[in-house]
């Protein structure tokens, strides 16, 4: 079997952070595309509309290897393209991002709550990457792990491309221990330290993930350590790691984290409220360097303030 060759480097810089969209133009078996234009507005005319590819091809937003494509450019099968896409209006979320560790290799970072760990959807530039990446002048920076955008906590990146495989490969083998804190109701009925097993799924398009019969799929070690009124500090160590399973575990123990939108009910969309963080926090991070073959340990310097 041919491989294909290895895509050129793109022309165009990153910006904000976010690198360029890389295009190669496809087999066209019915010969329906004659230019470029026409491959381009069958491709996103409806998604950003005719009237803005136009704008973008008469502002010189199409880049090839050799500078701006002109739409009436004749259509050629495997030419790559790149260009940036108009990013959305998004609110600053008003928490710094800390840097725990920084070498070579990888940065640890601290992501506050209500920020992306990388780019998607209607979060771009107000993510945990695009900012390490203009903050650190580390444009090659690429997060090993994603951590849920209302948790906060240690996030671990990989300097260099090359790096980045062994690094992904500790987190999909399970070799990476992971400890979260959380802030949720106390009820001394519920019996504690516990290891709860349950099936996890989630539907895409529906926020709740949820339990159902099945084999188990995900496992979570929950222990109390401080009561203070009604509130209680738990220690929570996934053995896996499902959606939302640590906030799924806690609500079917009847102590659903602090300032949960999702759990034990999904509140209507609308601003976010940054003075009520989920009271959640990727709080260690342990494993031994696929390079080095030394131990690591990492501690989140965020603090959670459901018990004041």
């Amino acid at each position: 079997m041919r491989r294909r060759a290895k895509a050129p480097v793109a022309p165009l810089p990153q910006r904000d952070g976010i690198d360029p969209v890389r295009l190669r133009l496809p087999e066209d078996p019915d010969g329906v595309w004659a230019t470029v234009r026409e491959h381009l507005l069958d491709r996103y005319g409806v998604a950003v509309g005719a009237g803005r590819v136009e704008e973008m091809l008469g502002e010189g937003r199409f880049v090839g290897i050799d500078g701006p494509v002109a739409g009436d450019d004749p259509y050629t099968v495997g030419r790559y393209l790149w260009f940036h896409r108009d990013f959305p209006v998004e609110e600053p979320v008003p928490f710094p991002i800390g840097v725990v560790y920084r070498d070579e290799r990888i940065v640890v970072a601290d992501k506050p709550h209500f920020l992306a760990t990388m780019p998607r959807g209607r979060h771009v530039t107000e993510t945990a990457l695009a900012r390490l990446r203009r903050e650190l002048g580390l444009p090659s920076l690429q997060p090993a792990h994603r951590l849920d955008r209302l948790t906060a906590g240690l996030v671990l990146c990989v300097v260099r491309p090359e790096d980045r495989g062994a690094y992904q490969t500790l987190f999909r083998d399970r070799l990476v221990r992971k400890e979260y804190e959380a802030v949720a109701p106390y009820d001394p009925v519920v019996e504690l330290p516990v290891t709860v097993r349950s099936r996890i799924e989630k539907e895409r398009g529906v926020m709740a993930a949820r339990e159902v019969p099945g084999d188990p799929n995900s496992e979570s070690r929950i222990a109390l350590v401080e009561r203070r009124g009604g509130l209680g500090r738990y220690r929570l160590v996934p053995e896996t790691g499902r959606t939302h399973q640590l906030r799924v575990h806690m609500n079917a123990l009847g102590l659903p984290i602090l300032h949960d939108p999702i759990y034990p009910v999904v509140r209507e969309d609308g601003p976010e409220d940054f003075r009520r963080p989920l009271q959640l926090l990727a709080r260690t991070l342990e494993f031994t360097d696929p390079f080095t073959g030394a131990p690591r340990r990492f501690e989140s310097r965020l603090a959670l303030s459901g018990l004041g």
